[in-house]
């Protein structure tokens, strides 16, 4: 009875829930079964579901609320890499600054030292009167002319090119008008194009390459045959590596042979002009041409690059010119990036002109001038 009456005390004690009640029920047999299931029921925790039991209880750990998130963050330690991955960043800006400096300053002693030297060897020459104008595409083309004035006289001007290298292919390109070309020269009539420059100068070749061919140019460079071996020597004191055409010697200082060499300043002027050949003066503008790019393709070598501001700076000494050297410095990239790549154009093109012969300029290329403009304009993307 004693025993029965544990039970009955025990069960009334029980919390009413379907798990006590199992238990519960397998313990009337004996107590020794009680004892037993008890502590089954307690070593087996997957029979007993806690999320079931309204006496559940979320574990302490488990609880949040009270300022418990921000207090764990702010327990959270910030990694040392990330202070030190600044610190390298900015130390990196600071030597990369500095060394822009250094190379920045370099170039403009340089580039000051190069004017110096060509003051000092009595070749300057004063600037021309140029009313320049910016095309409608807005580049800033650039006229080159070479002559063989000597003594402070003006002579016809043997080599006409137009230099473009801030157009939107990013490239440099360069066209060539055959002397002979026959055309309107503003206040003079009709002659010879090289005719312009005797006439009136660079402002004048100028506008007569805008009345007839629809060509704007904004600033322009004069150099005589006496400063251009100077000029080219000051750039590349090794000489200009180019591929001779052929066999040269009819009125030539030094004779010139056909093939790959290097050519100083002088042999390099000599193969330039030459023309006493079947060719005339279409092989004469082809092998100025040649040498341009030649020039151009030297001056992507690294090792020239060093001396690019001192020889820069004694070139603008030497030649007549309103070219600023921001210009050039604004468009180095595209100079150097399209060096071995320069476009050509020579005017007359192809089916656009004839032999002629006039009273005023003897022997001359009568060409059409509509169909060259609209070449130009396609060439340079206008």
């Amino acid at each position: 009875m004693e025993r029965y009456k544990y039970i009955h005390e025990e069960s009334n004690q029980t919390k009413k829930s379907p798990f006590a009640r199992r238990t519960i029920h397998k313990t009337e047999e004996t107590a020794d079964d009680h004892f037993t299931e008890e502590v089954l029921v307690a070593e087996n925790p997957v029979s007993v579901d806690p999320m079931m039991s309204h006496e559940y209880e979320e574990p302490s750990s488990m609880k949040w609320g009270d300022g418990a998130e921000e207090a764990a963050f702010k327990n959270v330690k910030k990694p040392k890499k990330m202070k030190r991955k600044k610190r390298k960043k900015n130390r990196f800006l600071r030597l990369l600054f500095l060394l822009l400096f250094l190379v920045l300053g370099f170039s403009v002693v340089s580039f000051i030292l190069g004017q110096t030297a060509a003051k000092a060897a009595g070749t300057t020459t004063s600037s021309e009167n140029f009313n320049g104008f910016v095309a409608e595409n807005g580049t800033k083309n650039i006229l080159l002319i070479g002559n063989d004035s000597r003594e402070g006289e003006t002579s016809r001007s043997d080599t006409i090119m137009v230099l473009q290298v801030d157009g939107s292919s990013k490239k440099p390109k360069l066209i060539s008008f055959m002397r002979d070309t026959y055309v309107t020269i503003p206040g003079y009539g009709d002659n010879k194009i090289n005719a312009a420059y005797a006439f009136g100068g660079a402002d004048l070749l100028r506008q007569t390459l805008a009345e007839n061919f629809g060509l704007e140019t904004k600033y322009y460079a004069v150099v005589d045959f006496q400063s251009f071996a100077k000029v080219i020597d000051a750039l590349f004191p090794g000489g200009v590596e180019i591929d001779a055409e052929k066999d040269m010697s009819t009125y030539l200082d030094v004779p010139i042979s056909q093939g790959r060499q290097k050519m100083d300043g002088h042999t390099l002027l000599q193969y330039a002009r030459f023309r006493m050949d079947e060719e005339g003066d279409f092989g004469r503008v082809r092998r100025q041409q040649q040498v341009m790019t030649a020039i151009f393709s030297q001056l992507k070598n690294p090792m020239n690059w060093f001396r690019l501001p001192y020889a820069t700076g004694k070139t603008l000494g030497f030649t007549t010119t309103n070219l600023p050297a921001t210009f050039l410095l604004k468009n180095s990239f595209t100079i150097l990036k399209g060096a071995s790549d320069v476009e050509r154009l020579t005017v007359p093109v192809d089916q656009s002109w004839e032999y002629g012969e006039t009273y005023e300029a003897g022997s001359v290329l009568f060409v059409d001038s509509e169909m060259n403009r609209q070449a130009i304009m396609k060439f340079l993307g206008n």
